[in-house]
C-alpha cells in the first residue's frame, strides 16, 4: 500500500513537472505553462523524452510527409526545413534565408500533433476495452458481469437511466450511442491529459467545438413539429413580438452548445494552469520552504482534477441529453393554455 501511494504520489507530481531553468537562465513560467497546455509537432514526455510526429502538408497539391524532428538541429534548437518553418505553432513557407515568405497558394496541414496523437490513443483504448466488454456479453448473457465489465456496466446503467431516461424520454434508445461515446471520450481523455506527459486535448477549444458542434446538429436535426413551433411561433406571445422572439430563441439554439464548448474548454485548461502555476513557485522562489507546500499543493489540486475530469464529462453529456429531450418533447399546447 506505502509502495502504491508513493507510486501514484510521484505520477501526479509528474505530470505537472515544470522544466529547471539552466543556470542564469531566467525562469519564465508562462512560457513554461503555453508549452504544456499548447498543441504541438513533437511530443515531449519528460526532460530529453522527445517524439517527433510526422509532418503532412499538402503544399499546392503535392503530398509533402516528413518528421517534425527535421525543424531541430543537434541542439534542439528550431531551423528551417525544405522551404517550410515552424511560426507560433503553424507551419509556414520560407524563403532561402528562413524568412516567411507571402505565398497564397494553398498550404494544408494535416499533421500529426500532439492532440491528435493523443487523440488516436485514447480511441483506440476506447475500442479495445469496449470490444472486451461486448465481447463478454456476447458469450456470456447470463453471466453476471466481472473484472473491467463490472466496473464500467454500473456507468452505463447509470447514464442510460439517470441522463438519457430522465432527460429524453421514450425516444433515449436513439441517442444513447452517442452519450456513451462523448461521456467516455472526455473522461477518458481528461484522465489521459493528466498522466505525466500527458496531452491537453480536452483543453483544446477545437476539440470542445466540434463535440459541441455535433450536439447541435443532432438537436436541430431531432427538432420536432412541437420544437420548431416554440422557435417561430412561440404559443401565448402576441403576433407582432415574433421580429424580436425568432431572432431570440434562434440565436438561444447556438449560445446552448456554445457554453458546452466553452464550459469544457475552461475547467480543464484551468486546472492545468493551476497546477503547473503552483509548481512554477519553486523555481519562482528558489526555497527549500516552498518546494514541500507547492507539491503538496500541487497533488492536491491534481486530485481534484481527478474528479473534474469526470464531473465535466457528466456535465457535458448531461446537457446534451436535455437538450436532444427539448427537441423531441411533444408539447400539449391545450394544456399549455389552460
Amino acid at each position: 500500500m506505502k509502495r502504491l501511494f508513493v507510486l501514484l504520489f510521484s505520477l501526479l507530481t509528474l505530470t505537472a513537472s515544470a522544466k529547471a531553468p539552466a543556470e542564469g537562465e531566467v525562469f519564465q513560467p508562462g512560457e513554461m505553462i503555453t508549452h504544456h497546455i499548447a498543441d504541438d509537432y513533437i511530443w515531449e514526455f519528460a526532460e530529453g523524452a522527445v517524439l517527433y510526429l510526422p509532418v503532412i502538408l499538402v503544399d499546392n497539391g503535392e503530398l509533402k510527409v516528413f518528421s517534425s524532428g527535421n525543424f531541430y538541429d543537434e541542439f534542439h534548437e528550431r531551423q528551417p526545413y525544405n522551404g517550410y518553418a515552424m511560426e507560433h505553432g503553424h507551419i509556414v513557407r520560407v524563403d532561402e534565408a528562413g524568412e516567411p515568405v507571402e505565398d497564397h497558394a494553398a498550404l494544408y496541414d494535416f499533421s500529426i500533433t500532439k492532440n491528435v496523437a493523443s487523440m488516436f490513443i485514447s480511441v483506440a483504448l476506447l475500442l479495445i476495452i469496449f470490444f472486451v466488454i461486448a465481447g463478454r456479453y456476447k458469450n456470456n448473457p447470463k453471466s453476471a458481469p466481472s473484472g473491467i465489465q463490472s466496473f464500467f456496466e454500473p456507468i452505463i446503467i447509470f447514464i442510460r437511466d439517470e441522463i438519457a431516461k430522465a432527460n429524453i424520454g421514450p425516444k433515449y434508445e436513439r441517442y444513447m450511442p452517442y452519450l456513451l461515446t462523448v461521456f467516455f471520450f472526455i473522461w477518458f481523455n481528461n484522465l489521459l491529459g493528466l498522466m505525466p506527459g500527458g496531452a491537453n486535448l480536452t483543453g483544446n477549444i477545437a476539440v470542445t467545438l466540434v463535440l459541441a458542434l455535433i450536439t447541435l446538429l443532432i438537436t436541430v436535426f431531432s427538432g420536432n413539429k412541437s420544437y420548431w413551433k416554440h422557435i417561430f411561433a412561440t404559443p401565448g406571445v402576441p403576433t407582432w413580438l415574433a421580429p424580436i422572439m425568432i431572432p431570440v430563441e434562434l440565436i438561444g439554439i447556438l449560445t446552448k452548445p456554445f457554453s458546452l464548448m466553452v464550459r469544457l474548454f475552461a475547467n480543464i485548461t484551468a486546472g492545468h494552469i493551476i497546477i503547473l502555476s503552483l509548481f512554477s513557485l519553486i523555481f519562482i522562489f528558489r526555497s527549500v520552504a516552498v518546494g514541500p507546500l507547492s507539491v503538496a499543493f500541487a497533488t492536491f489540486m491534481n486530485f481534484l482534477e481527478l474528479f473534474v475530469a469526470l464531473l465535466q464529462a457528466y456535465i457535458f453529456t448531461l446537457l446534451s441529453a436535455m437538450y436532444f429531450g427539448g427537441a423531441v418533447e411533444e408539447h400539449d399546447h391545450a394544456e399549455d393554455h389552460h
